[in-house]
């Protein structure tokens, strides 16, 4: 197995376990090369509001099971909630051993200020018309379901890969305008608290970029997601870096482990997950 890479912080967000748009399988291959020090999960990790469909296979599970894993090992996790997960918001406040569940995070990275958070709180159709947003989110869930097929056949015909989502994103004049005034909002709060780095998630559209106005500059950073871009963001050494597991030959070239255990049910690997959880930590 190749040596883990050590990084001082990871963040993930917009996972989304629970749909059938979540590329699990790539996400745990992921986070088996890295070994962070600090790993925050911005957001809508787990998606709370497409649980009545009763989809949860056991990569979904082994993403989770990896998790309690590096809590063991000694990962400080921070689970920032979002608007898919925020049921959580409910238990903000908790705290067991490595583990603490919030809604925004400040972090001193090499004396700079970070502010983290998932980002939903800018988002007009969440604040007034949340049934419009998850209506949204099942068209969502459809559309990539469709993309997959698609991507499918594609692969049959040796023809690259489409992206429906991202494409109809980038096309939209209001989806991109929506993207700017987002980045523009977080990045003028962020400048005008002092802060060096604004960390979002929430939009799906990984970025690092510096912003400007006129009381000052900040770094502004988004991690992307797990259902089209995989992407995370790491800050190691002073770095910040944008992680495309697109560009990352060697993990995709990796074997898939996804048979192991696949006859086993959601309740099995949960029983199973919990009793290894308690060895680990006992």
């Amino acid at each position: 197995m190749p040596k883990k890479r050590k990084v001082e912080l990871v963040v993930i967000s917009d996972v989304h376990l629970g749909t059938y748009g979540c590329h699990a399988k790539e996400l745990l291959r992921y986070l088996k090369s890295v070994k962070p020090k600090t790993l925050v999960l911005n957001g809508d990790i787990i998606d709370i509001w497409q649980f009545s469909k009763s989809y949860w296979p056991a990569a979904h599970m082994k993403v989770v099971k990896h998790l309690l894993g590096l809590l063991a090992k000694g990962t400080k996790i921070y689970y920032i909630t979002g608007n898919h997960d925020e049921m959580l918001r409910k238990f903000v406040g908790f705290k067991l051993n490595n583990f603490e569940i919030v809604n925004k995070l400040v972090l001193n990275l090499d004396g700079r200020p970070a502010w983290i958070f998932h980002g939903d709180v800018f988002d007009v159709t969440m604040q007034h018309s949340k049934w419009l947003a998850k209506l949204g989110a099942e068209g969502y869930d459809l559309l990539i379901l469709l993309n997959r097929v698609v991507n499918f056949f594609c692969r049959k015909l040796n023809r690259e890969k489409v992206y429906l989502s991202r494409n109809i994103k980038n096309r939209v004049k209001s989806a991109v305008k929506f993207i700017n005034n987002f980045e523009k909002t977080a990045s003028d709060i962020a400048i005008s608290n002092n802060f060096q780095y604004v960390v979002c998630g929430h939009i799906h559209h990984p970025e690092i970029k510096e912003i400007v106005n006129a009381e000052g500059r900040v770094t502004y950073l988004n991690s992307g997601d797990w259902i089209e871009n995989l992407t995370a963001l790491e800050f190691h050494e002073g770095e910040w870096r944008l992680y495309k597991f697109q560009e990352d030959l060697a993990l995709q070239a990796e074997e898939d482990d996804s048979a192991e255990n696949s006859m086993e049910t959601n309740l099995e690997l949960f029983e199973r997950l919990m009793v290894e959880f308690k060895l680990k930590t006992a």
